[in-house]
């Protein structure tokens, strides 16, 4: 009993998320299920200048009366048509904005929230938030329209027959009961199947992480039976909602089969004279031809909804999910430096989850503003953590570190960095460098690359800056991948720069050029270095020994 009212809590959650979810993009959706009305009013429109065209016809009647009322139905016809591209273009584009704008807001709960697994979180961002495109793009919109539209359309055939009406209103009542019990069903299998796809991620994941241990233990064999087991539950579960979907469709085509065809039956006979029971009615040709021309209407918003029900569905699955990932707070507005800062270290303390050791033990530093500082120290020392520390990069498990006498947490920094392994895209020479600042002109990623000594490397490729590389940086060696992170930095105009082992890789005349950029580079700004050359640590205002 205790494991079935956490799973429904759990489910009552999501559909609360879900709902507030729904608000963010309730104004765009509103504007499409309002063209979705004006579509209904438009096939009233159609079915009445279809009709009395078909009776001008019928009574001989003056031939311009026949061009006006098939005129009136065309117009109609094409006005149903624009509006629903503009349903479909709304819908899409609002489903687009809320899609990016919750995966924005869900990165940065994973970031700034507890840790969970990454399979869990990728599989939320990707596959989580693109279910919720259809009920955006087309079940909300839909569902507007599916719950005035029937009505409006029936109260339009009562006027000209009553009974044909209730026939209309009858068949609905079982089209509804349909609806809602294959929902419950599609409902079911939805979630199964989201939580099978979460479950295959997860593992597929795990064991690409775990490849090398996979390989020197040989089990490759159980590895590859365990994601074939995965995948076929996914597709197992994938078959049994596209099952109900077949035999939801199908059931509610029976019920929209049925009631046109005793609308069709009622007024044919009708006309005919041949009905074996008295009506007290006796509806003309063009009311008949009305009443019949809108009873597949009355159904098409109906069997719209019906369509995109599984969006809903996928959504409400996915939600589940979703909902889990706590919105971090906003946060407070942080002052900007405009100018080097000082920065101070008191008995920082670096400790990474899972070790048994700190990285960093009761460190301390004092570095005015606009000074150069070199951390030397053995490979483990601790240089990079205390890079890292200052880019929120590293935990900060004890200490502080202030900025201007300010937390460095309650201040917006502003700092250019060049690492040990810089990020490279798969974009050219100039588009990397230009990570740095956007913004750049041509003319200053050109500068910049010029003065981190890149200059004899774009001449010996061909298109210099737009030189194409891969995400492995393929094409540059490591010294050059250095220079390319060096010319980010200078790129930036921040007022701090870190660099972290800005010369390896480099040869005694190379590594002696880029200890002269690295002294421009440095100058106005405060810099901290930490490297294993004495060349670079000569440079500095203070040496660091760690």
């Amino acid at each position: 009993m205790g494991a079935r009212i956490v799973h429904f809590d759990r489910r009552d959650f999501a559909k609360t998320w879900l709902k507030q979810w729904e608000r963010t993009v309730a104004p765009t959706v509103r504007r499409a299920g309002l063209l979705g009305l004006l579509d209904g009013v438009a096939a009233i429109a159609f079915a009445a200048g279809l009709a009395l065209s078909v009776d001008a016809i019928a009574q001989a009647r003056d031939p311009t009366l026949f061009a006006v009322w098939l005129l009136v139905a065309a117009a109609a016809l094409a006005v149903r048509g624009g509006l629903a591209m503009a349903t479909g273009v709304i819908g899409a584009q609002a489903a687009s904005d809320a899609k990016a704008s919750l995966r924005i807001t869900l990165a940065r709960a994973v970031f700034a929230g507890p840790r969970r697994p990454a399979g869990e979180a990728a599989t939320a961002l990707v596959e989580g938030v693109e279910a919720l495109d259809g009920h955006v793009a087309r079940f909300l919109p839909t569902r507007l329209s599916a719950s005035v539209l029937p009505l409006l359309m029936i109260a339009a055939a009562a006027v000209a027959s009553p009974i044909a009406a209730a026939i209309m209103l009858g068949t609905l009542i079982p089209f509804i009961l349909a609806m809602i019990l294959t929902g419950t069903a599609a409902a079911s299998e939805a979630r199964a199947q989201f939580q099978a796809l979460e479950r295959l991620s997860a593992l597929f994941l795990d064991r690409v992480r775990a490849l090398p241990v996979v390989l020197a233990f040989q089990v490759e064999g159980a590895t590859t039976v365990a994601l074939t087991r995965s995948a076929a539950g996914l597709a197992e579960r994938t078959i049994r909602v596209l099952r109900v979907a077949f035999l939801s469709s199908a059931a509610l085509e029976f019920f929209a089969a049925l009631s046109v065809a005793l609308v069709a039956v009622y007024c044919g006979f009708n006309l005919l004279r041949l009905l074996p029971f008295p009506v007290p009615e006796q509806p003309d040709l063009a009311r008949a031809f009305f009443v019949l021309a809108l009873a597949p209407e009355v159904y098409a918003p109906m069997r719209r909804l019906a369509a995109a029900y599984h969006d809903r569905q996928a959504a409400e699955a996915a939600s589940e999910s979703l909902a889990t990932f706590e919105a971090p707070a906003p946060a407070p507005a942080r002052a900007r430096l405009t100018a080097a800062p000082s920065l101070r270290f008191e008995d920082v303390e670096i400790r990474y989850p899972d070790t048994d050791a700190p990285a960093v033990r009761g460190f301390n530093l004092v570095a005015p503003a606009g000074s150069v500082t070199a951390l030397v120290g053995a490979s483990g020392a601790g240089k990079s953590s205390i890079l890292n520390a200052l880019l929120g990069l590293a935990p900060l498990t004890a200490g502080v570190v202030r900025v201007n006498d300010n937390l460095h947490t309650d201040i917006e920094l502003d700092i250019a960095w060049a690492g040990q392994s810089p990020l490279i895209l798969p974009a050219s020479i100039a588009d990397n460098i230009a990570l740095a600042r956007r913004d750049a002109s041509r003319a200053e990623i050109a500068a910049a690359a010029e003065r981190a000594g890149l200059g004899p490397a774009l001449a010996a490729r061909p298109g210099g800056l737009d030189f194409m590389l891969d995400e492995r940086g393929s094409g540059l060696s490591g010294g050059e991948r250095r220079r390319l992170s060096l010319a980010r930095a200078l790129l930036k105009p921040a007022p701090i720069l870190l660099l972290d082992e800005p010369t390896a890789n480099l040869d005694a005349e190379a590594e002696a050029a880029m200890v002269e950029t690295i002294r421009e580079a440095a100058r106005g700004r405060t810099t901290l270095i930490a490297t294993h050359a004495e060349t670079v640590a000569a440079l500095a205002d203070q040496v660091v020994r760690l």
